[in-house]
């Protein structure tokens, strides 16, 4: 039987743990001839905070992690029974696996991601928007300009009825509608 891919639903926040558990537990039972990979989806994300960039890494589907693995009773137990697993996604007793082509596409964009880092916020002009710091916070505004470089946008808020620039970091707004 060959290696499919299964998504596998873990706690919030523990799915660094659940891996690291997994890979543990496929040693201690000798199952490595029934699993591949174990793959936890990730991204880089850039965002400029006080002027500087700073790269983070995120988890791009938090709660879950693929796994790579040809499914018996003995590899489905092994993933079943391990601590903060709540289960498999498409069916607890006989999942259903992920498509070979959805899960190099989810890797794939991994790999891409790891190279070139993706935005954190995404904005474009006329988006309309919320200022949540400073000394124009609570005010509505429209995007006029974006400056992902700077990690800023020029926003025309309204004051006393006139439509005045003001340029603000990508975090000190946020869409609404």
């Amino acid at each position: 039987m060959a290696k499919k891919w299964y998504i596998v639903h873990t706690y919030s926040g523990f799915e660094n743990r659940v891996k690291q558990a997994l890979e543990e537990r496929i040693k201690q039972y000798n199952l490595q001839e029934y699993f591949g990979d174990i793959v936890l989806p990730m991204e880089k994300v850039v965002e400029v905070v006080k002027g500087e960039k700073k790269t983070s890494s995120h988890k791009v589907y938090p709660g879950y992690i693929l796994i790579n693995m040809e499914l018996n009773r003995r590899s489905w137990h092994l993933v079943q029974d391990t601590p903060k697993v709540t289960g498999f996604i498409g069916g607890q007793n006989d999942p259903v696996p992920l498509p070979d082509a959805e899960a190099e596409k989810i890797i794939q964009q991994m790999e891409e991601r790891s190279v070139k880092p993706v935005p954190k916020y995404h904005y474009e002009k006329d988006d309309k928007v919320i200022v949540t710091e400073g000394p124009f916070a609570n005010f509505h505004g429209v995007i006029d300009e974006v400056k992902p470089e700077k990690g800023k946008v020029r926003v025309l808020v309204s004051i006393f009825g006139r439509s005045t620039p003001v340029e603000l970091e990508f975090g000190h707004v946020q869409k609404v509608g």
